[in-house]
């Protein structure tokens, strides 16, 4: 008797838990939540705020472009969250960030015009072999609007001049290599391409205690080989897309035209160490950032993230 007593009541509590089931899950198997109209309208509206993640490429016409990550939105930390709320906010979704399948490691030797043109962000190059003068203000108007920029220093010029290559680093700003003596890298072979890098590079290091991972070619001038020689050397041959053209002394309302009316996503600004160049920095920075714009330091600008 007690057998049947005990087999019935486990008949009886399968049926019970078996019952407790079906309340929690369809015929599908699936949670009940996953039916809730707040869980669907995450699901109808995902589409719409997803990004696709973009590879890394040599464009025919920019070479060697940055990929940027892509982001998908994570239904079920979405649901939880606004569950809490009790109604669906756009502002609320929760998103996971994608990589791209290849980066800007995994492409051949190339140079690099400018960042992903999905990227609202600009990086300030300047390129140094002259204007000491005039250096120590620059940084001063860069730290007051919050900027970084990409320094690119002349290994003579860092030779001469330790003092003001240290503020820049120790500033925070980016310090790439202009190669040595500004000479005509586009007249070099590959051999000497790389040795006069390494001059420059051994300076420079020596300064910052830092691996120079950025050379930007004196004048533009550069073939295949110069490429080549830099990627050796663990850097990236950088060039421009907007220039100010300020070593000829614009007054300060042309050069700030001139690189608001070609400034873009992604895009890379070439400027020297000037007066008409410290002058025209506050007007510029603000007008880049009235455009939606960010200014970047180089590593970001280059890097994957939106």
């Amino acid at each position: 008797m007690k057998f049947r007593t005990v087999a019935a009541g486990i008949i009886i509590l399968s049926f019970l838990t078996g019952v407790g089931l079906a309340v929690l899950t369809t015929d599908k198997n699936v949670p009940v939540y996953k039916e809730s109209s707040l869980y669907q309208k995450i699901l109808n509206e995902k589409d719409r705020y997803e990004l696709k993640a973009k590879d890394a490429v040599i464009d025919s016409v920019w070479k060697k472009t940055p990929g940027i990550s892509g982001r998908e939105v994570d239904v079920e930390a979405s649901y939880r969250k606004m569950k809490k709320e009790g109604s669906y906010k756009k502002d609320h979704l929760v998103y996971k960030m994608t990589r791209p399948d290849v980066s800007l490691d995994d492409l051949p030797p190339a140079p690099i015009y400018r960042g992903h043109p999905d990227k609202k962000a600009v990086s300030l190059f300047i390129n140094v072999s002259w204007g000491e003068e005039y250096i120590p203000e620059m940084i001063d108007v860069l730290n007051k609007h919050q900027a970084k920029a990409a320094f690119f220093i002349d290994g003579a010029f860092a030779n001469e001049f330790p003092h003001l290559i240290q503020m820049i680093e120790e500033e925070g700003h980016t310090i790439g290599s202009h190669g040595y003596g500004h000479k005509d890298m586009g007249r070099m072979s590959r051999a000497e391409a790389a040795d006069n890098l390494k001059q420059a590079d051994d300076i420079l290091f020596a300064l910052t205690k830092q691996k120079i991972e950025y050379f930007a070619p004196p004048s533009g001038s550069f073939h295949m080989e110069t490429v080549e020689a830099a990627d050796e050397l663990g850097m990236e041959t950088m060039l421009w897309t907007v220039d100010t053209i300020d070593w000829q002394k614009p007054s300060k309302d042309v050069l700030v035209t001139r690189v608001l009316n070609k400034v873009h996503n992604g895009a890379t600004i070439l400027m020297h160490p000037t007066q008409v160049t410290v002058d025209s920095l506050p007007q510029l920075m603000e007008g880049i950032r009235k455009k939606g714009l960010q200014i970047s330091d180089l590593p970001k600008m280059l890097s994957e993230e939106r």
